[in-house]
């Protein structure tokens, strides 16, 4: 099992693109653009919302050869009994490579190694990558619940 601030594993090479999860490479920027300006989910998200999700969570980028962000990931957890999975992308230039599925499977691994009882993700469009990866739809949706927030889409002081 790994603590807070312990390396969550050796950086690793995909093909021609590098897996880390080392913070200090994060690019922010490139992450709060394609948020803010590309995802569905979070179009509008304030910059500092970004950053702070990230400083609280375990974060996993893809880089391409120069180095550049093609894709990141975050998983919300207590590592020990729950975790969440959320803003997984990979940038447009950079699909159909495989990088979705082996992101995903280092996620899948680390969840096992952190011996959770239950993790969750919401998608829209993602669900065959995410079954291929052993999600499956909520068994009781009706003990599933959740309490509205914030929305970045129709927040005026953005505008």
């Amino acid at each position: 099992m790994t603590t807070p601030g312990e390396p969550l594993f050796d950086n690793f090479s995909f093909g021609d693109y590098l897996f880390s999860a080392e913070k200090s490479r994060i690019d922010m920027t490139a992450i709060h653009a394609f948020l803010d300006k590309e995802s569905y989910w979070a179009r509008g998200i304030p910059y500092e919302t970004v950053v702070r999700a990230i400083q609280g969570s375990v974060c996993i980028g893809i880089y391409d050869p120069e180095g550049q962000l093609a894709g990141f990931g975050r998983m919300i957890t207590d590592r020990a009994t729950f975790a969440y999975l959320a803003d997984i992308f990979v940038l447009k230039t950079h699909r159909g490579k495989g990088l979705s599925k082996e992101l995903m499977k280092v996620f899948c691994q680390l969840a096992d190694r952190f011996g959770l009882r239950r993790f969750l993700l919401t998608t829209q469009d993602a669900h065959d990558l995410y079954r291929r990866s052993g999600f499956e739809l909520f068994p009781y949706p009706e003990r599933l619940m959740s309490r509205p927030g914030l929305s970045y889409q129709h927040n005026p002081e953005r505008q």
